[in-house]
């Protein structure tokens, strides 16, 4: 089921949550809606669930103009943040209710049947009997999801489903949930704040800032082509650093770095802490050591640059550097943005 978001507006009294937003989410994609607080990612999804309605534009499902459907006719799942379970209920009992209240009519034996298949799709065969509070969060945010899917829907909306989960349990379902989605295809919009969630799920990311999409791409493009010192920023470390452009170039310390695309002209210079190596010789930005950080995969140096500027990098576990070393920031690569 393809939706298209056409020149979408929701202003709540005063406030604009939501500037004229137009999306379009293919069938079967699964679409991560990624952005900070208050930008809007959770108003988009809900007035596609039909639980909020647009001030101005238009909402379709496939060509079916959907923007006034009520939320039971609109055949969407939804999983929340709190997994919403019935705690009177068992697992096997919640994930029957939507069928059980829909209109679509089913006997007993038909119910049961599609909630053993759901059981056996999210892993929680044998725990229909228990109760939500008898199983783990994860196990329960599983359940949540079955229940979503228990009643067929043509669109799959999934709230910031792991933001109440810890972040190993977080990752195992991550893997998980796009494993479902490449045996069900179902058309899928997800929010989440996580960059790492929305670059390891999704087939598009869209990117919303102050009610408005900044970037939308895979998850290649915004991090290899960001267009906005804004999505640098967003999406993940990076050390900023000025300096003025010369015909697609920009002096910095000792060495230079090409900035094709890049006006003449001052300019804010990002790069990550992956983007630069340690050197002992010359060639690179004079700095000094303040700290490293001894991480399992890899060391981080904390590092200064003469003029007070702070510096983070990433080098391998066999790299042999301590507090007050000199030496030369080397850059990789950067983004550069004119200021």
């Amino acid at each position: 089921m393809k939706i298209t978001l056409d020149n979408v507006v929701k202003t709540f009294d005063t406030f604009r949550a939501v500037h004229g937003v137009s999306l379009e989410i293919e069938s079967g994609q699964l679409v991560a809606l990624l952005g900070p607080s208050g930008s809007g990612k959770t108003t988009i999804l809900r007035m596609v669930a039909g639980l909020e309605f647009p001030d101005g534009g238009s909402i379709y499902f496939g060509e079916q103009d959907a923007t006034d459907i009520p939320v039971r006719e609109r055949g969407v799942g939804f999983v929340f943040q709190h997994y919403a379970l019935f705690p009177h209920m068992t697992v096997a009992e919640n994930i029957a209710f939507g069928m059980k209240v829909s209109k679509v009519k089913r006997s007993r034996a038909e119910i049961d049947g599609r909630v053993e298949q759901l059981l056996a799709l999210v892993k929680l065969e044998g725990l229909g009997g228990r109760f939500p509070s008898q199983i783990s969060g994860g196990q329960r945010q599983r359940v949540a999801l079955a229940r979503a899917l228990a009643v067929d829907p043509k669109v799959l909306l999934l709230d910031e489903p792991f933001g109440a989960l810890d972040a190993n349990v977080r990752r195992d379902l991550r893997r998980w949930l796009r494993e479902i989605h490449e045996e069900l295809g179902i058309t899928t919009l997800f929010v989440t704040h996580d960059q790492e969630e929305a670059l390891d799920l999704a087939d598009r990311v869209v990117i919303l800032n102050e009610g408005k999409i900044v970037q939308a791409g895979t998850p290649e493009e915004v991090c290899r082509a960001p267009n906005s010192a804004f999505v640098t920023r967003f999406l993940g470390d990076a050390n900023r650093l000025e300096a003025a452009v010369s015909e697609g170039r920009a002096k910095l310390g000792a060495g230079e770095i090409s900035l094709p695309g890049v006006g003449d002209g001052k300019a804010e210079i990002y790069i990550r802490p992956a983007d630069l190596d340690w050197g002992t010789q010359g060639g690179g930005i004079p700095a000094t050591v303040l700290r490293v950080l001894d991480r399992p995969e890899n060391r981080r140096i904390l590092a200064q640059l003469d003029d007070g500027t702070a510096m983070e990098l990433d080098v391998t576990p066999e790299t042999e550097v301590k507090r007050g070393d000199r030496g030369y920031l080397l850059i990789r690569r950067a983004n550069a943005f004119a200021l």
